[in-house]
């Protein structure tokens, strides 16, 4: 594989909590600017349609990520109207599921016990339907990203991965991102909601956020998988009853996916 598993600050388990909600803050605002939610509405509606499903299950949601705006849209489509989302994670943000869960008549929800995206089951309660992973499956190894495959095929549960890290181009140029994304952290931070005390003091006075955002960014290229690297994953698991597809969107930048889709009852 082309994809090196380099660490990202972010994934350790000693990582402050408030520390990891402001930097999805901050990776909010870059989905935003790159289109992912027009991009992730068309894959998703297209998924929900095809399995029959109004239920989607966000596996490593961090503080929410734009599955809450994508899903926003999705309702004001024809036939969505009904489509429900559950935020996951195995590290739940607290701050995140008290907002999100005190919304009465809301459409979202979070679920404040962790979820291991590489052992969730298909018959889990509440937790059925179709799983996407934006931004997320990079984090995986090898092994546990073909886990989450199997999971998903095994159970008959609709996958959808979505990347917007690019790992097409020669690992040592991935490492220009380090000083581009500090400085950019540093002009995209007044965008982030909601602003807090601590967002701007480790921003602009301690810059540990930038600091983590330059490393993690870039570290992210190199732990994307490319497309080559998906079929590697995908190696024997087609079948009759259940079809994978991949892809690029283009744009304002490139966007791989990888949807999993039954295609069939189980029962023939």
């Amino acid at each position: 594989m082309k994809r090196i598993h380099l660490f990202e600050i972010e994934d350790f388990s000693w990582f402050p909590g408030w520390l990891r909600a402001c930097m999805t803050r901050l990776l909010v605002i870059m989905h935003r600017a790159l289109g992912t939610r027009e991009a992730l509405v068309e894959l998703i509606a297209r998924a929900l349609k095809e399995s029959n499903t109004s239920k989607i299950v966000d596996l490593c949601s961090g503080s929410g990520g734009p599955m809450i705006d994508v899903v926003r849209t999705l309702r004001e489509k024809p036939g969505f109207e009904g489509t429900r989302l559950t935020l996951t994670d195995l590290y739940p943000s607290k701050e995140a599921a008290e907002l999100i869960n005190n919304q009465e008549g809301s459409h979202v929800s979070y679920q404040t016990t962790p979820v291991d995206a590489t052992k969730i089951g298909g018959d889990m309660a509440g937790l059925d339907g179709l799983r996407t992973m934006v931004s997320s499956f990079h984090h995986m190894r090898p092994d546990n990203a073909r886990k989450i495959l199997e999971s998903a095929q095994r159970s008959r549960q609709p996958l959808c991965i979505f990347e917007i890290s690019d790992n097409s181009h020669p690992l040592f140029l991935g490492w220009l991102a380090l000083p581009i994304n500090f400085v950019m952290c540093l002009l995209i931070t007044p965008l982030a909601r909601p602003m807090t005390l601590r967002q701007l003091v480790f921003t602009y006075i301690v810059p540990i956020i930038p600091l983590c955002f330059a490393w993690d960014g870039a570290v992210s290229n190199a732990r994307t998988y490319t497309l080559a690297d998906l079929d590697e994953l995908l190696s024997g698991l087609q079948n009759e009853d259940y079809r994978w597809e991949k892809g690029v969107i283009g744009g304002r930048a490139k966007k791989l996916y990888l949807l999993g889709i039954p295609t069939r009852d189980a029962g023939g």
